[in-house]
């Protein structure tokens, strides 16, 4: 119960509080007390019945809560603790309690009884039935019917404030949260990273009264006498107030953070989920809960509510090319209201997440960069189409339902290097307004167990929520054949082969990788590409094309001959680097490009490859 929602429950609180404290402070002058005294007023729910029925007191133990509070709420107590107490001593103590109250037993200041269990009294140092009773300052303030957050707890949690509401396709996971909460079942809910976790979880805390509040795994400490004294304070937080509590793991935490979350989820008493990604080591009796993205249709109409003023053709084109949650739709909205920006906002969404694992490229070639032939340059455009055609084929011609797997659209570029291969993922990227994701292959595998399958699905992830097009240069050194096992090195390996297959297959965007050498590549992998691009070496007529790109019309030349030079075998990516040794070259020299700077830098460029240059490839060059 959500105690700030009740109407007057301070009033209320307030006047329990002031006869319940009466009432003690009568016993303890030895008065009589009268019996209508001792039931209230019954005008409803108040804060000391909520604490006496939540923390499970006995009627003894809430007078003995109330005896430690009295000398901070009513200058009565000190005096009437001073008479009785011997020695003059002007502050309560169980011994005080358990000589002057009705009911009295001595487990009520047991360790392991609720009022030192849940720190709501605290005695002082000395002899236990001598000590000063003190009550702690938040459970103080929730008698008074004015509940605060701790101040141990400031600055671990926080108010959730979801700026987005569950699509309904999330309905049924927000109801099962709430049922599980309900009967103080904790939850784990697995998630990808922006689908409405922390709407679904308000949404959920709303319909039982609570709030809730937020709290990342990464500041969950690591020794386990601290997470147990923060599961207690959380725990006792949540009684006095009425709050549920959201763990967030995020993609990035330790393997050490994740098993601290699990661990705190199964220490708190209350309401209490923790979402992540991957599935958590979570302890039995937890309820396990899926949440998905809402689907394209709802993805449309959330982008209609966040930014009404763009056209409605604008909505359903953002939504069928990025995966977008509610959470990212309105802060991709709320960054830009044109179309252009909005665009460039959802662009923008991955690039954090893919941080250390990937380079992301803002593309600029285009297609008369390309210099193919008609054959493959057709390809190419057919695979840009058939991107762009995804989400009306699957979703609004119905194919989605008849097919379960090959939703993506994944292309092989092959070819020898410096054929164009990693240019032609660039012109496609281009051409579709998406950012190009070339994949650091060394950040993503791992020799550690499970952490290369790890590192791939928060690409593939972060990839298809920001719409990207994902690059995996020199593919083959990832997705390489499966070899027979041997040991458990050869398992794990084969397992990240097939975890590749399968996320290639349900990869909702375009996914291009380049190999110089296509019959490494797994055969089962090959089978699941929709396009095969073969880079052929370029001849004769394409290469004088490829020098004539690769020298700007700005740059001063003098006796360029670019029919000898297409007479040299070289593909265009090493041309490109001729051309521009050549120029620096003739900059240092103070003249324009000739074929002398040509030639010298030809034969670097050469010299590095380890091949030499014949005499037929340099006739008439100088």
């Amino acid at each position: 119960m959500n105690i700030a929602l009740v109407p007057s429950w301070e009033v209320r609180s307030r006047a329990a509080l002031e006869r319940a404290l009466a009432r003690l402070l009568a016993r303890l002058r030895g008065q009589t007390v009268a019996a209508e005294a001792e039931n209230g007023d019954g005008a409803g729910p108040d804060a000391l019945a909520h604490l006496r029925t939540v923390f499970g007191l006995t009627s003894f133990e809430q007078d003995v809560l109330l005896l430690a509070a009295g000398p901070e709420l009513d200058i009565g107590f000190a005096a009437a603790c001073a008479s009785l107490g011997g020695q003059g001593a002007p502050w309560p103590s169980f011994g005080l309690a358990l000589a002057h109250l009705p009911d009295a037993h001595w487990g009520a200041l047991a360790p392991s009884g609720p009022l030192r269990w849940w720190r709501l009294v605290e005695p002082g140092p000395g002899p236990l039935t001598t000590a000063a009773l003190r009550v702690d300052e938040c459970v103080l303030h929730g008698l008074a019917g004015i509940p605060q957050l701790d101040a141990r707890l400031m600055g671990l949690v926080t108010p959730a404030g979801a700026v987005a509401t569950p699509s309904p396709s999330q309905a049924p996971v927000v109801d099962a949260l709430a049922a599980a909460w309900r009967t103080g079942r904790p939850v784990a809910m697995r998630a990808p990273a922006d689908c409405g976790a922390v709407p679904v979880a308000e949404a959920a805390a709303r319909s039982l009264g609570l709030e809730l509040y937020q709290m990342r795994a990464a500041e969950i400490p690591a020794p386990p006498p601290e997470r147990a004294a923060l599961a207690r304070l959380w725990s006792r937080q949540a009684a006095l107030d009425g709050s549920a509590l959201l763990v967030l793991v995020e993609e990035t935490d330790t393997p050490e953070a994740e098993r601290a979350a699990a661990d705190l989820l199964g220490r708190i008493q209350g309401a209490v989920a923790a979402v992540a990604a991957d599935a958590l080591p979570v302890a039995s009796g937890t309820q396990r809960l899926e949440l998905q993205r809402p689907a394209r249709a709802e993805q449309a109409a959330l982008w209609s509510m966040a930014a009404p003023a763009a056209p409605a053709a604008l909505h359903q084109h953002l939504a069928a090319q990025f995966d977008l949650g509610p959470e990212g739709i309105a802060a991709a909205a709320t960054a830009s209201a044109d179309a252009a920006g909005l665009w460039a906002s959802c662009r923008q969404q991955s690039g954090m997440r893919l941080e250390g694992l990937a380079e992301r490229l803002s593309p600029e070639a285009g297609w008369d960069d390309l210099i193919l032939p008609p054959a493959q340059e057709a390809l190419l455009r057919e695979i840009a189409g058939q991107v762009r055609g995804r989400a009306a084929v699957l979703e609004d011609w119905g194919f989605r339902a008849r097919l379960r797997r090959g939703l993506g659209v994944a292309a092989l570029f092959s070819g020898p290097s410096g054929t164009g291969k990693t240019l032609a993922a660039e012109v496609l990227a281009n051409a579709l307004e998406l950012d190009l994701v070339r994949i650091d292959l060394s950040a993503v595998v791992s020799k550690y167990i499970g952490e290369t399958e790890k590192n791939l699905r928060r690409i593939f992830d972060a990839a298809e929520t920001g719409g990207a097009v994902l690059l995996f240069d020199e593919a083959d050194a990832l997705f390489g054949k499966r070899t027979e096992v041997k040991d458990s090195h050869d398992r794990y390996a084969n397992i990240e082969v097939s975890y590749l297959l399968q996320r290639m297959e349900t990869y909702r965007g375009l996914a291009i990788l380049t190999s110089n050498m296509k019959e490494a590549l797994d055969l089962a992998f090959l089978r699941r590409l929709a396009f095969v691009v073969d880079f052929p070496f370029p001849d004769v007529a394409e290469r004088e094309r490829l020098w004539r790109r690769a020298i700007p019309e700005a740059a001063p030349t003098e006796g360029l001959d670019y029919r000898r030079l297409a007479q040299l075998s070289l593909p265009g990516g090493h041309i490109r680097n001729v051309a521009l040794g050549a120029a620096y070259l003739a900059a240092d020299a103070g003249a324009p490009i000739g074929m002398a700077h040509l030639l010298h830098a030809a034969r670097r460029e050469c010299a590095k490859l380890e091949r030499p240059l014949t005499a037929a490839e340099m006739e008439g060059w100088a």
